[in-house]
């Protein structure tokens, strides 16, 4: 049996030697370790490990409620390993409300409970604002039902009628 393996790129060296690239290096680019950190302070997490994993939790889950125009931007405007984990979403088949959406980051969160879990999403997306812009974060929350403002930390407004 013949194994294939991917060719590494040659490197020529002075005096005619090749060598061979360098490993590349895990996805820990400082515009992700920047936002793992922001969340790790946002939610007040004792672990920069613990901090990862609810970013990649509330994004993989916010990437299957972001489509169209909106998915490709926000993807954009993220870190490369932020944005793979949103853009790596299938689309969900239907809207959930602010509520099942934090419900069904809890089930994804071992041990974690509607109120916990709540406060995971909002330690995520509160620091999104800053980083894709306000604009693009309201192009996303009128594309969601309505309650998804308040985890994004602002204020949800109605219309008076």
């Amino acid at each position: 049996m013949t194994t294939l393996t991917p060719q590494k790129p040659a490197i020529p060296q002075p005096g005619g030697d090749i060598t061979p690239a360098p490993e590349p290096r895990p996805a820990q680019e400082p515009a992700w370790r920047e936002l793992v950190d922001a969340v790790r302070e946002a939610g007040q997490y004792p672990t920069r490990s613990e901090a990862e994993s609810v970013t990649r939790i509330v994004l993989s889950a916010l990437g299957g409620h972001v489509v169209g125009d909106e998915r490709v931007d926000l993807a954009r405007a993220l870190p490369e390993e932020a944005a793979r984990v949103v853009a790596s979403q299938i689309p969900a088949t239907r809207s959930l409300t602010a509520a099942e959406f934090v419900d069904s980051v809890a089930a994804r969160i071992e041990g974690a409970t509607p109120a916990t879990a709540r406060w995971d999403v909002s330690s995520v997306l509160s620091v999104l604002p800053p980083l894709v812009g306000d604009e693009l974060v309201t192009r996303i929350l009128d594309q969601l039902p309505p309650g998804y403002a308040l985890l994004f930390g602002r204020a949800e407004l109605t219309p008076a009628a």
